[in-house]
């Protein structure tokens, strides 16, 4: 097999050579626990505190209010149900969206069973929501909004910055978390000018290891911890620091942030969709406009091939790609997002994601293009025979 194309970036990413050399050295060098007061321990405590400051710095908040997890999936659980224990007094009713992330809509399932109301407001065709939905969703006993940033699907971006605005007019506002697991590192994300309470960010999708993810909370915002121990992150998130992860995590953010251009991956998604469409007319774009949407995701259906058939074909000619969340992708039912937006059933099976990272090349969005097109003609004829 020649030169592989890796486009699931959406459902994780290579580690940076840089990230996986700072992951090393921390392993072999400055392995000591931070709560040790030694001086292998104040190393490691050092080096904590600059990864997290690169982090807050990233986001324009405040280091206090950067908490280390160990993924967006523990991101999300403490941001929801630490919220509903921390103001159950308060009330028991929360808003978010069909479209969320199942780390998002199986924690609101969880509460319903625990004796909390969820809204769960529709999309558009796009897939977005609408602010006025938001709106007149709220209550007097609406302790919680949360709304993803991008979606991991389709790359629909839900407006944030009104919601967040229009969400500080309340009188008692409720919380606001937004999941920015697909956002963080591809477009900009202001938490404080926003008024975003709650962000959750991970590693593994921008290039760092697997295993480390962080909760921005807004100073004043209480959560009710889910773990107890040591008294880790402030008492909010307790257990001895993933060290490794958090180093290569800083280190992924300081490459972003000071050697990557922002605008390089809505260049390569616009080659690729020029390519594809050119190749491929009668493709199915799923979710918004290629140039309104995120700048790394591109759902697209072959109406007639079904997308793990097509996954597969691609595979083996060296190309990779994804068909929906990779945390459900393997149960085999219909997308729950595609369904939100109203996707025929023939559409919905026959969806790919492919998704983009800095990694990626102009060349290889056109050699994606063109085995795709060879792998449609060649599945076309045989759903023919």
């Amino acid at each position: 097999m020649g030169h592989e194309i890796y486009l699931d970036n959406a459902a994780t990413t290579p580690v940076h050579p840089d990230v996986a050399q700072a992951v090393m050295e921390c392993m072999l060098h400055d392995f000591g626990n931070p709560s040790s007061l030694h001086r292998m321990g104040l190393r490691a405590e050092k080096k904590l505190k600059e990864a997290r400051e690169r982090i807050a710095s990233a986001l324009g908040v405040d280091p206090e209010g950067v908490f280390f997890t160990s993924g967006g999936t523990e991101a999300n659980n403490l941001a929801i149900i630490g919220t509903a224990l921390a103001r159950k007094r308060e009330g028991r009713h929360c808003i978010t969206t069909q479209v969320e992330h199942p780390s998002v809509l199986n924690t609101f399932k969880y509460l319903e069973k625990e004796g909390w109301e969820v809204t769960y407001l529709p999309v558009n065709r796009d897939g977005v929501v609408s602010p006025d939905d938001v709106r007149r969703a709220i209550r007097p006993d609406t302790v919680l909004v949360s709304i993803m940033h991008v979606n991991n699907e389709i790359g629909s971006i839900q407006p944030i910055q009104e919601i967040g605005r229009l969400l500080k007019a309340q009188g008692n506002s409720p919380v606001f978390h937004v999941d920015a697991v697909q956002s963080f590192g591809k477009l900009d994300i202001k938490p404080v000018q926003w008024g975003i309470d709650l962000l959750s960010i991970s590693g593994h999708k921008i290039h760092a290891p697997k295993g480390i993810g962080a909760l921005y909370i807004r100073k004043g915002v209480k959560i009710h911890p889910l773990q107890w121990g040591g008294g880790q992150e402030k008492g909010v998130r307790s257990g001895t620091e993933n060290m490794p992860g958090i180093v290569g995590f800083g280190e992924a953010v300081r490459w972003l942030e000071e050697e990557v251009d922002r605008g390089y991956l809505y260049r390569l998604k616009g080659i690729l969709v020029a390519e594809l469409t050119e190749r491929v007319p009668w493709a199915v774009i799923n979710g918004p406009p290629p140039e309104e949407g995120a700048p790394h995701i591109l759902s697209v259906s072959f109406p007639g091939i079904r997308g793990e058939v097509m996954l597969h074909a691609l595979e083996e000619r060296g190309v990779y790609v994804g068909t929906g969340s990779a945390c459900s992708s393997r149960r085999g039912h219909m997308s729950h997002v595609l369904e939100a937006i109203d996707t025929k059933k023939d559409v919905a099976q026959g969806a790919i994601r492919l998704s983009l990272s800095y990694l990626n090349t102009e060349d290889e969005m056109r050699q994606a293009a063109r085995i795709i097109e060879q792998c449609v003609k060649e599945l076309e004829g045989f759903v023919r025979r």
